[in-house]
């Protein structure tokens, strides 16, 4: 609560550092246009207020605090005389918004000297013309060099994500084109079977059996139970005995076909007791290339089932065709950027997933939240694929948990770890570790918006040699979206 302003002397305001290399004609005109105030233990301005005041602290000590969701997060206090907080960017004029960039309060009795906002913005422009041009060059410039460098990013970032997404799309694909062409050839060898067995002397009956048999087969490779190795080869050695036993050439090939559809030597004698011996080989041939056609059918469609997955977590993952604010499941998010990162990941890096599948949907940006993933992950993905210069791997884990009344995911490596001297930046726009060209030093700070200012979160990370974690808390409850809060640049 500020009570009745006090006398300003130009010798107490010219003691102060900000101050000190001003003329007493300077001084006095500050001295005639602000005033000194004395402020009791509580608030003095509020974030988001217009800006109409320019602090300079003479004796006490002040707190400085972010919202953050429904909290104010402590970010400065100080009891040194002279700090300054308030309408420090008044010069820029209506430019930017002038609101207070925070909230300050006092702890005990404080006294500060108080300059209007205009007329600091005058003063400034009036006896600092040259600074002024280079502050505002300096502001606006680096808000431009962000915006295009967050633009470069993303854009870096979907060439990555591209090329990922094309390699995953290329496997099942080509699966798919060697599938269809074996298909076909095995079809050609079916039709030649079964000319040859309807120009022999089968009866209507027996080619009724062979036609059950062969439905009955197609539906034993549809449940056909996946074996171990040494399963597999202990039934294709068994299978490949019965077949050289009933005079059946070319028994260690057709073995190890019949083995991965799921039929046994019951299976066998059921064909064997189904038809005459003399047409058993040739039963056994037509049903060999049943099996092949089945299976490779089967990968048909378990690859056109991945292109159809991968198309659409590539859906999930850019949140084209859905709205920008909704609820959302935080481990679809998860698994859709995964999947298109898979690429970037690699083989030599495990990725280990420790779900809280009873987490609930919780309102948010998902696109946006898929960046932040993207940009944790590339820096794990980083942090462990280069040690001492030579290609490396590792694990990342990716975890999710309740904290409290917030949502918990965390990102897991067993990297380099960050350096302690460098701990303090590593929010910073623009700083990097990362060679030139190679990183840009905003992914974390995007991140940094858009989880805090965009989402009311927090983003925090502990990090030691073999076991750095990035852990990003989000409420489980949100505010409805409002479109003046600060977009990511």
């Amino acid at each position: 609560m500020s009570e009745q302003p006090a006398p300003c002397s130009p010798q107490e305001i010219g003691s102060l550092f900000l101050f000190e290399k001003l003329t007493p004609a300077q001084l006095g005109r500050l001295c005639d246009e602000g005033r000194v105030e004395r402020f009791g233990p509580g608030p003095v301005y509020a974030e988001g207020d217009p800006a109409t005041c320019f602090y300079v602290m003479l004796e006490g000590t002040v707190v400085l605090s972010r919202r953050v969701g429904g909290d104010d997060v402590e970010v400065n206090r100080t009891s040194q005389r002279g700090v300054y907080a308030g309408a420090m960017q008044a010069y820029l004029g209506e430019r930017v918004p002038q609101v207070y960039n925070n909230s300050m309060r006092v702890t005990e009795p404080t006294r500060f000297f108080v300059l209007p906002a205009d007329t600091f913005a005058s003063i400034m422009q009036e006896w600092f013309p040259m600074a002024v041009h280079l502050l505002e060059g300096l502001f606006f410039g680096s808000k431009s060099t962000q915006r295009a460098i967050g633009q470069r990013e993303r854009l870096l970032a979907l060439g990555s994500l591209s090329a990922g997404l094309t390699h995953e799309l290329n496997n099942p694909a080509a699966a798919a084109v060697r599938a269809t062409s074996s298909l076909r050839e095995r079809v050609g060898k079916m039709r030649h079977k079964l000319r040859i067995i309807s120009a022999g002397s089968y009866d209507r009956e027996t080619l009724a059996r062979l036609i059950d048999i062969q439905e009955r087969t197609a539906e034993r490779v549809a449940k056909a139970p996946v074996l171990s190795p040494l399963e597999a080869a202990d039934r294709e050695d068994a299978l490949s005995d019965w077949l050289d036993d009933h005079g059946i050439a070319d028994g260690w090939r057709i073995a190890p076909t019949f083995v991965q559809a799921g039929l046994d030597l019951d299976w066998l004698d059921q064909v064997a007791a189904a038809v005459d011996e003399e047409i058993l080989p040739g039963a056994v041939g037509w049903l060999s290339y049943t099996v092949e056609t089945e299976l490779l059918m089967d990968e048909i469609a378990d690859s056109a089932s991945r292109i159809s997955h991968l198309v659409d977590a590539a859906k999930q993952y850019s949140q084209l065709d859905r709205a920008p604010f909704q609820v959302a499941d935080v481990h679809e998010l998860l698994d859709s950027t995964l999947l298109m990162l898979s690429g970037k990941i690699g083989r030599r890096i495990e990725v280990v997933k420790e779900y809280d599948r009873t987490l609930p949907r919780i309102p948010a940006y998902p696109a946006e939240l898929n960046q932040v993933w993207t940009n944790l992950i590339d820096n794990a993905v980083s942090a462990m694929d280069h040690t001492d210069g030579e290609a490396a791997g590792g694990t990342l884990t990716v975890r999710t948990a309740r904290e409290h009344d917030r949502l918990l995911v965390e990102f897991r490596d067993t990297g380099t770890g960050i350096p302690p001297e460098i701990r303090d930046r590593v929010f910073d726009p623009f700083f990097t570790t990362k060679p030139v060209g190679e990183g840009t030093g905003l992914g974390l700070d995007i991140s940094w918006r858009i989880v805090v200012n965009k989402h009311h979160g927090s983003l925090r990370f502990d990090s030691e040699p073999g076991d750095t974690r990035f852990q990003v808390l989000l409420p489980l409850t949100a505010p409805a979206p409002d479109d003046t809060s600060e977009e990511p640049e």
